[in-house]
């Protein structure tokens, strides 16, 4: 089943298959998350992902990413727990918490840009090369959960197999 396919069974308009569009474009993304990821740990990816699609309200991410985590061996108590991550700090580390706050603060950035403690926090947890790779990993779901909302991705559908 194509993303058309699956757009129309949910009762939205046909749209663009952004990987067959844009070939060099998909490629190049894929790439930058793949060069994102080295280093950083599996886990911190994923709670990084789904918290950056929570905010960009990309069910399609949301869902791939939450299911990624549990395939991984994340626990569904932390998975219930990102959307209210400062409130139940208790279950993340200090460099989840640290990077969840960067997370935010990069994919809402036009509300304020990227405060000062906010970047502070994350860089005294995180030595450069690890903030860079996690800053090139929020900028890429956050690319992702653009392709997918504007594209009309259907969650449950993760594509990525296909």
């Amino acid at each position: 089943m194509t993303n058309n396919d699956t757009a129309v069974s949910a009762g939205r308009a046909p749209r663009i298959n952004f990987a067959k569009a844009a070939p060099k474009a998909f490629k190049a993304l894929i790439g930058f998350d793949a060069a994102a990821r080295q280093g950083l740990d599996p886990a911190l990816v994923e709670l990084v992902q789904i918290r950056s699609s929570q905010l960009n309200g990309c069910a399609y991410c949301l869902h791939m990413h939450t299911t990624d985590a549990r395939k991984a061996g994340e626990s569904e108590e932390r998975l219930h727990m990102v959307a209210v991550w400062q409130e139940a700090a208790h279950f993340f580390t200090a460099e989840e918490r640290a990077a969840l706050a960067l997370t935010e603060a990069v994919t809402l950035v036009s509300r304020g840009g990227v405060p000062d403690d906010v970047y502070a926090r994350a860089a005294a947890v995180f030595d450069e090369a690890t903030l860079g790779g996690l800053l090139a990993l929020i900028f890429t779901i956050n690319t992702w959960n653009r392709i997918a909302l504007s594209t009309a991705k259907v969650p449950g559908t993760d594509e990525r197999a296909a």
